[in-house]
């Protein structure tokens, strides 16, 4: 199986020098239409607003390559973010969360190779998302990947302002590490739990990069 990064995404759109990941174009396209047609009418007062949600959602919507670290004991972010917790659960696995600001890139990775053994939404609240409780009451889309080492679990959490959380995948696909599998719109929180035996290699507040941060090692080789 594959661990380098791939994926569904838009070309780099001309000019730009990032790629657009696909959901964003309806947010991209629309203002920008009628921007220019306010324009075209010579309506400056509604031109400008509209303009500046097209190069906001531009923005938001972009989807940078990442190097993916090959080495299989590393396990990469699933998302951009802050680390907000990093737990030893009692059963020995090992949980973090990062949580997405609007200014983050939101495409989710997945932090290790392996195949998508269930995919699972639960509708729910809107909290901020940088509280432990909101894994538990909001809007939320399971990934568990079944991997050499046990199962990986990958949680996407709707957030205060995140209204729309996009799963690409679905059971028996199999998924490389880095590669990407969905997004959540404006502002959430994702969090990774992997099996006994990881050993973390970041703390609460550090920054990540989906794909490319290595938030955790193995601390033995697969069998």
């Amino acid at each position: 199986m594959s661990e380098q990064a791939s994926g569904a995404v838009s070309p780099p759109a001309r000019g730009l020098p990032f790629r657009i990941a696909r959901e964003g174009w309806p947010f991209i396209g629309v203002p920008l239409a009628l921007g220019l047609v306010a324009i075209g009418l010579g309506w400056p007062f509604l031109a400008i607003p509209l303009l500046a949600l097209a190069a906001f959602s531009t923005w938001f919507f972009r989807d940078p390559e990442r190097p993916v670290p090959a080495d299989p004991a590393l396990v990469v972010a699933p998302a951009d973010g802050k680390v907000v917790e990093v737990e030893r659960l009692p059963d020995g696995r090992l949980r973090l969360a990062i949580f997405l600001s609007i200014f983050d890139v939101h495409v989710n990775r997945s932090p290790v190779a392996g195949r998508v053994v269930r995919v699972e939404h639960t509708p729910g609240r809107f909290l901020a998302a940088w509280k432990p409780e909101t894994r538990d009451v909001n809007e939320r889309n399971e990934v568990v990947l079944e991997t050499e080492r046990g199962p990986v679990r990958v949680l996407q959490v709707a957030g205060l302002v995140a209204r729309r959380i996009v799963c690409r995948t679905t059971p028996g696909e199999p998924l490389g590490k880095g590669e990407r599998f969905g997004m959540i719109r404006f502002g959430s929180r994702t969090e990774l739990t992997l099996p006994p035996g990881a050993r973390p290699a970041v703390r609460v507040g550090d920054t990540v990069r989906g794909g490319a941060s290595v938030v955790a090692r193995w601390e033995e080789p697969a069998p």
